[in-house]
């Protein structure tokens, strides 16, 4: 008998080398709560992003389309949306509102301030106030965001950049009160939303590791740049789009960097290989990275969230893994980064432990090292 499993065990083994089409793991489904940070939150691991809520900014969908795409995520067991004041001028925020009312209790609810509508609304006069992170910019779009969700309290208020005009000490106060006010506890930072995909990679530097120090949870953003890492655009295509609105410029400028390319056929070989989009091939890399807790990712139609969705259904083989981060490994490195090599030796690191939650970053800067040394061997 034991010969016996041992033979299975050699077969099941080969058919997953030579086979790559064979997934026996998955990262689970929409209803396989995850925290959020170090909080008792529980969302789902994959957030809804409702940029796409909308038609203002000519990225987006309608009232009908936004329920389409929203209903189909809470019944799949989504709980974790996304949003910002400045979403469509608004019209995010309205939308969303409406989708939630009856169900307010069942929804993890994030949305943003900082970000000054008044810049950028036709017809309308600019209020230098009305953006900012200062305490008068947060109490009023908070205010501003409530009465759009038509609902009494956010879930998660994430400050959506940082101007560089307001004192640190301004912001903390100002938002320990805000929480203060509706949850009557200590406050601390519990999440962190970040640019993040195989096309940049900057996050795991700096922020990934102060994350994992401070046990607080990642959820990235443009986890498909955009749409390029999608596939739906060809080196022959792209010449078509020129001179267009939206989120065009964006994918221009993608496009224009050789290198990306190059990781997006890598991509597509993989979704190839295992009958996959290369959209769930890019979700599902950083669905496994350190420190992710719930990305952030878009649908403007049905059929795109039920494609995103299968993200989940799943699981990169190390292989596979080892190969996208091959194709995409930064190629500038930065300070301290760099000398953990050097660092390493002096140190008599290779004998001492060293810390999991930040052997990902470390390792980065080594890799990096000895990738470029390798290279100039050959």
């Amino acid at each position: 008998m034991a010969q016996v499993i041992n033979d299975s065990l050699i077969q099941r083994k080969t058919k997953l080398t030579q086979d790559t089409t064979f997934i026996e793991e998955t990262l689970g489904s929409l209803n396989d709560y995850v925290l959020l940070g170090r909080s008792g939150l529980r969302v789902s691991p994959l957030c809804l992003g409702t940029e796409t809520f909308g038609e203002q900014w000519g990225i987006g969908t309608n009232y009908e389309g936004s329920k389409e795409v929203f209903d189909y995520y809470f019944e799949n067991g989504g709980n974790f949306i996304d949003t910002s004041n400045n979403y469509n001028f608004g019209e995010s925020e309205r939308f969303l509102g409406k989708l939630i009312a009856e169900k307010r209790s069942q929804i993890v609810v994030s949305t943003k301030y900082s970000t000054n509508v008044t810049a950028s609304l036709p017809n309308t006069r600019f209020v230098p106030n009305a953006g900012g992170n200062h305490r008068k910019s947060l109490v009023q779009n908070l205010d501003e965001s409530l009465k759009r969700l038509g609902i009494g309290y956010i879930d998660v208020l994430y400050l959506h950049a940082y101007g560089f005009r307001t004192p640190i000490e301004e912001i903390m106060r100002s938002l320990d009160d805000s929480v203060r006010t509706e949850l009557r506890g200590w406050s601390r930072f519990i999440a962190l939303q970040t640019r993040y995909n195989l096309l940049n990679r900057s996050m795991e530097f700096d922020l990934q590791p102060a994350c994992a120090e401070l046990d607080i949870g990642i959820s990235p953003w443009g986890c498909v740049a955009e749409g390029f890492l999608t596939g739906k655009y060809t080196r022959k295509s792209i010449s078509n789009i020129k001179n267009k609105s939206g989120r065009y410029p964006s994918i221009l400028r993608l496009a224009n960097v050789k290198r990306n390319w190059e990781i997006l056929d890598e991509v597509i070989n993989i979704a190839t290989e295992i009958k996959k989009s290369p959209a769930q091939i890019a979700l599902n890399w950083i669905l496994q990275k350190p420190g992710v807790t719930s990305p952030v990712f878009g649908a403007r139609t049905k059929a795109q969230i039920i494609e995103n969705l299968k993200a989940l259904d799943f699981k990169l083989t190390p292989d596979q893994m080892a190969r996208l981060d091959s194709i995409s490994q930064p190629k500038e490195i930065p300070f301290p980064n760099t000398m953990f090599p050097q660092i390493d030796k002096l140190g008599g690191g290779d004998k001492i432990q060293l810390p999991e939650k930040f052997k990902y970053a470390w390792n980065l800067g080594r890799n990096k090292i000895y990738y470029l040394s390798s290279k100039s061997k050959l």
